[in-house]
C-alpha cells in the first residue's frame, strides 16, 4: 500500500472501542450541544496546562479570530507574526480586521526570528502571534519583554505544538492566551474540525464564552459583535477527552520515530530538524530540507511514498494576501525554505517497517543525485 505523510487507521484500529464508545457516551446523553463532554474536556485540558480556562471552539483557525477579538484586536491595529505557517493564522488576523506584519524565520528552525521583532513594532502594533511551528515553541523571553514594554498581548499559535516545552513551560502558557487546533493530523487530533483557546484571564475567558455563541452570555440575548456560532462538537470534545489521557504516550510515540529518522539519515545529505536549546520537540511533522526537493520528491513518488511540504507558498506571497503590498525577497528566509523543505512520515503508530521503506528509500535517492 502507499506510504502517506500522516494515517489515522492505525491508530483508529488500536483504539476503535473507546472511540465508538466516547460517541455512544454522547448520544446516549441526552445533550448534543454544550453538554459535559465540552465542558469537561475544557476543565480537563485546562489543566493539563495549568491554566484556569479552556474555551472549546470549532476549529483552529477561529480559536484565533476569536482570542484576538476577546483580546481586543480589531480594524486598524496590527499583529506581529510570521510568513511561514499555514494560511490560517494569518486568515483570522484578516478576519478580525487587522494588518499582519510579517518577519522573517531563522534559518536553522524555521521559527519567528525573534530578534526582528521590536523593529516591526509601530504605535498600531496590538499584539504579537509566535507560531509555535512543526512541534517546538518560539523563544518567548524577548516577546515577553517586548510585550511588557509596549503594552501589547501574546497570542500563542499552539495548533502544531500540543504538549511541547520551551525552559520547562508547556506551549500556551506563555502568553496572554493561545490557540489550539484538533484537526485530526494533530498531535491531539479529533476525528473531524475541532479548538480551544487557553487563558489565564477571567475576562477573556468571559468574551470567548460570548464570543462562540452568537455573542450570548443567555440565550436569544446577544451582548456584542461581531460574533456568530463557533462551538466545539460534543462528540469530537468527547473523543478528545479519551486522547487527552494519551498525550504524553503520543509525544513519546512521535520522538521515537524521530529518533528512528535521525538514526536512519543522519549521514545523508538531508538537514533535519533542529531542536532550540531549551526546548523540547513534540515533532508534529518531521521537516527536512534538501536544495533538490522536488526531484527528491518526485523520485519517491514514484515508489508510492507520497510525502508533504509545510509550506510550499509563504503566506505573504499568495494572491489572496496581495493587499499587504509585500514583494518576493522582502523575506529571505522564508522564501528559500519554501523552495527546500518537505515532511517526512509522522504519527506515532507509523510502524517500524514503513518507517525502514522511507528511510531506506530516501537513501536511495540521495546517493544518486
Amino acid at each position: 500500500m502507499p506510504i502517506r505523510v500522516w494515517d489515522y487507521l492505525p491508530e483508529y484500529a488500536e483504539e476503535r472501542a473507546e472511540i465508538l464508545d466516547a460517541v455512544d457516551t454522547v448520544f446516549r446523553s441526552g445533550q448534543l450541544v454544550l453538554g459535559e463532554s465540552v465542558a469537561g474536556f475544557e476543565r480537563e485540558f485546562a489543566a493539563y496546562h495549568g491554566q484556569p480556562h479552556c474555551v472549546g471552539v470549532d476549529n483552529g483557525t477561529n480559536a484565533i479570530k476569536l482570542a484576538l477579538q476577546a483580546l481586543g484586536v480589531g480594524p486598524g491595529d496590527e499583529v506581529v507574526t510570521v510568513s511561514n505557517t499555514a494560511a490560517p493564522t494569518v486568515v483570522a488576523i484578516d478576519a478580525v480586521g487587522a494588518t499582519p506584519v510579517f518577519v522573517d524565520v531563522g534559518e536553522d528552525d524555521f521559527l519567528m526570528d525573534t530578534s526582528l521583532v521590536e523593529a516591526a513594532l509601530t504605535p498600531r502594533t496590538k499584539a504579537l502571534l509566535p507560531v509555535h511551528l512543526y512541534g517546538q515553541c518560539v523563544r518567548m523571553g524577548p516577546l515577553e519583554r517586548l510585550a511588557d514594554e509596549h503594552g501589547l498581548a501574546i497570542l500563542e499559535d499552539c495548533a502544531q505544538a500540543h504538549g511541547a516545552r520551551h525552559l520547562g513551560r508547556l506551549a500556551g502558557t506563555m502568553g496572554h492566551a493561545a490557540a489550539f487546533s484538533f484537526y485530526p493530523t494533530k498531535v491531539l487530533g479529533a476525528y473531524g474540525d475541532g479548538g480551544a483557546v487557553v487563558t489565564s484571564g477571567e475576562e477573556t475567558d468571559r468574551r470567548l464564552r460570548r464570543l462562540r455563541f452568537y455573542g450570548m452570555s443567555d440565550r436569544y440575548y446577544t451582548e456584542e459583535t461581531p460574533a456568530h456560532n463557533s462551538r466545539l462538537d460534543e462528540v469530537h470534545a468527547e473523543i478528545l477527552r479519551r486522547k487527552l489521557r494519551r498525550l504524553d504516550d503520543y509525544l513519546e510515540g512521535r520522538r521515537a520515530v524521530a529518533r528512528r529518522y535521525e538514526e536512519g539519515l543522519g549521514d545523508t545529505g538531508l538537514r533535519l530538524p533542529a531542536t532550540v536549546s531549551g526546548n523540547e520537540h513534540v515533532y508534529y511533522v518531521y521537516v527536512v530540507r534538501h536544495p533538490r526537493r522536488d526531484e527528491i520528491l518526485e523520485a519517491l513518488r514514484s515508489r508510492d511514498i507520497a510525502l508533504n511540504i509545510s509550506y510550499p507558498w509563504p503566506v505573504h506571497t499568495m494572491s489572496g494576501f496581495s493587499h499587504l503590498g509585500y514583494a518576493a525577497g522582502d523575506l529571505p528566509v522564508t522564501e528559500r525554505l519554501a523552495s527546500e523543505i518537505f515532511s517526512l512520515p509522522m504519527y506515532p503508530s507509523l510502524s517500524r517497517e514503513r518507517q525502514d521503506t522511507v528511510v531506506q528509500a530516501l537513501r536511495d535517492v540521495l546517493a544518486k543525485l
